[in-house]
């Protein structure tokens, strides 16, 4: 039988593991904050930020995340604001979900070794780290709504990133009306 002192050596050294790996994962996400902050920081009205700069796509992980690179090389991963494509795959504490292959194959065309543009909301990162935008083509495409107006996504509204809410309403009702993607019925 171990001694007390030995138990509490070893709750103590748990403790401190669980600590450091903490603050750990802290220092990563306050990484990335802060590279988002000194961006938007030259413009108080984040909601008209447009970086200048175009972002290559270089993995499509789903319907409505992406992974880019700016030209410095730097790996940015994105969730685009206002829009939920269904999962193609179960993975955390997600579920697959019906139409989630299909969206994911669609973003992946759509997107894959594109160059994008990208604009901010309010809230630039989300809780998991990933920057939130708005992503255009070239010749002006929101590709969030072409998403939803296609039928590979819904709208998801989350406050305060709402800019192009309105937008994303009409495209939905779209992709519905003319029985688009996850809208078909047959």
């Amino acid at each position: 039988m171990k001694s007390i002192n030995q138990k509490w050596n070893m709750l103590f050294s748990s403790l401190m593991l669980i600590s450091t790996s903490l603050i750990s994962c802290n220092q990563k996400k306050e990484a990335q904050v802060n590279q988002f902050a000194a961006f938007a920081s030259s413009n108080t009205d984040h909601t008209k930020i447009t970086t200048a700069k175009d972002y290559k796509i270089t993995k499509v992980s789903d319907g409505d995340t992406f992974w880019c690179k700016d030209e410095n090389g730097k790996r940015i991963k994105v969730r685009l604001i206002g829009i939920d494509a269904p999962e193609p795959r179960n993975y955390f504490h997600k579920k697959e979900q019906p139409f989630g292959k299909e969206a994911s194959k669609y973003a992946q065309k759509l997107l894959q070794n594109k160059s994008v543009k990208l604009e901010l909301d309010v809230n630039p990162l989300d809780q998991y780290g990933r920057t939130l935008a708005y992503a255009y083509f070239a010749d002006g495409t929101l590709i969030n709504e072409k998403i939803i107006k296609e039928g590979y996504a819904v709208l998801m509204t989350i406050p305060p990133n709402v800019k192009y809410q309105q937008r994303f309403v009409y495209a939905q009702q779209y992709a519905r009306d003319h029985q688009l993607g996850l809208w078909n019925k047959e």
